[in-house]
């Protein structure tokens, strides 16, 4: 089954961590000036952008995106459907000019990951949301993923998708299991380990297995991570830092324990039941990547029912059968349990979709790093990686 993943550019890139990161005052929209006029009433359109791979198509015809179709068929509106979105670094240079000049971006609707979310609403540049003409996110978001730092109340964000970082191991090659992220460090997995290369895709779950609370982290466990991290390359413990081509090292055995996206898992289990995915004992970062609305989108109102749409469990269970994410709408679980179709049916009882209580305790969602922190820990985690 095909990844959105698999084509997921990670990394920190320079223009956008100097803007968004210095958080130039020029650049920020106060909320007065960020709504343009709504065609939405007598314009039944709305343009979308997306990352590749990330949304359901139809078996027979790539180009069809039954979810999307049954939405423009109950309303009338006709959506374009952009996969324009590889990096997201590479998206905020390609869209911040407009945004910092109080221009329209020609999209309606973005999907970006939750870090940075964090930067479009530090900026202003994006729209609060009516929940009361989006009954379905009210009534079916995922608690555990309401209530964001960067996002207080999920007012100008909704995720598309969730996700966990923790580890994958080939559980057959080592011998042994893996509970906890210092389990890595063991002698017999020298040369063995990756680690993901972006910052804000790996500080947290090497935080976590620190025993720091993740959601109130501080910059001296920051730099006890690095000066961690660092021994470990020297030592040629971490064989190296990856984007997402660590699905390719740990399926052909050159890496036997890396960092890794549950998503990524299940694919990589389908042709490898070895491979294993851990929440380690010490927790794993929960995160999504989310919906928003661009300053001045001619069309919010048809954004806010597209995005209502994908909270109904019919549709969010269609979705999630598609790109085998965590899944925020958690009503979603039953409608995948009574399908019919035993494979349909078990993805019900996987947890790297649904998880269970056990592993939802040891889960959390980052505080994403402020504007202030981002220059100076981008700098000196980059020079660790070698980026």
């Amino acid at each position: 089954m095909p990844r959105r993943s698999l084509l997921r550019a990670l990394g920190a890139g320079a223009a956008g961590a100097t803007l968004a990161g210095c958080g130039v005052p020029a650049a920020f929209v106060e909320p007065g000036d960020r709504a343009g006029h709504d065609s939405s009433a007598t314009d039944h359109t709305l343009h979308f952008a997306n990352w590749p791979l990330y949304i359901d198509t139809d078996d027979d015809n790539e180009s069809k995106r039954p979810t999307l179709e049954a939405f423009s068929k109950r309303t009338g509106i006709s959506v374009t459907y952009t996969e324009e979105i590889n990096d997201n670094d590479e998206f905020f240079g390609k869209i911040s000019p407009a945004l910092m000049n109080h221009q329209q971006t020609g999209r309606d609707l973005i999907v970006i990951s939750d870090w940075m979310a964090a930067r479009f609403v530090r900026l202003g540049w994006v729209q609060e949301m009516d929940r009361a003409k989006q009954p379905n996110v009210a009534k079916y978001l995922d608690p555990q993923l309401r209530t964001p730092a960067f996002d207080e109340g999920r007012r100008h964000s909704v995720p598309w998708q969730s996700g966990i970082t923790g580890i994958a191991y080939n559980r057959k090659k080592l011998g042994r299991e893996i509970r906890s992220t210092g389990d890595l460090w063991a002698d017999d997995l020298r040369g063995r380990v990756t680690l993901l290369s972006g910052l804000d895709e790996s500080f947290a779950l090497l935080m976590q297995g620190n025993g720091v609370d993740i959601t109130r982290w501080t910059a001296d466990d920051f730099h006890e991570i690095c000066e961690q991290t660092e021994k470990r390359v020297r030592s040629k413990h971490i064989r190296r830092f990856t984007g997402n081509d660590y699905i390719k090292d740990l399926a052909t055995g050159d890496v036997l324990a890396c960092q890794a996206y549950s998503g990524d898992v299940i694919q990589l289990q389908a042709d490898n039941p070895d491979i294993e995915f851990v929440v380690p004992e010490e927790g794993a970062e929960l995160w999504a990547e989310s919906l928003m609305i661009p300053n001045l989108a001619r069309h919010k109102r048809n954004a806010e029912r597209l995005i209502d749409h994908y909270y109904d469990p019919e549709v969010a269970a269609e979705l999630a059968a598609w790109v085998n994410y965590v899944c925020p709408v958690l009503a979603a679980r039953d409608v995948l349990a009574s399908s019919k179709d035993e494979e349909t049916a078990a993805l019900a009882e996987d947890p790297l979709i649904f998880p269970d209580d056990a592993m939802r305790e040891r889960l959390a969602i980052a505080r994403d790093i402020t504007s202030d922190e981002r220059m100076d820990f981008a700098k000196k985690w980059n020079g660790i990686v070698g980026l």
